[in-house]
């Protein structure tokens, strides 16, 4: 069989499956089958993680405003007592 139909005889059988073969859990309506309540998981566990890391540089930079802050008041202290 040529490749240009074995193409054609893939888009046909495409075409002519039923419309819920194409959709996911979340996409068709079941929203209490397994799939869905796995992708629920999913996207909080994602979530999780990126709320993570956002946080690891937020507490990171709030690390180095206080460290400026100190240093710079032990600079001002040592040139006052010069």
């Amino acid at each position: 069989m040529k490749p240009i139909r074995k193409l054609m005889l893939a888009g046909l059988l495409a075409t002519n499956a039923p419309s819920s073969l194409f959709a996911c859990a979340a996409c068709y309506g079941k929203t209490d089958s397994p799939l869905a309540s796995a992708m629920n998981y999913g996207i909080l566990t994602l979530l999780a993680v990126v709320l993570s890391v956002l946080s690891v540089f937020l507490v990171g930079f709030v690390h180095i405003v206080r460290k400026g802050e100190a240093m710079e008041k032990e600079a001002a202290k040592k040139r006052s007592e010069a």
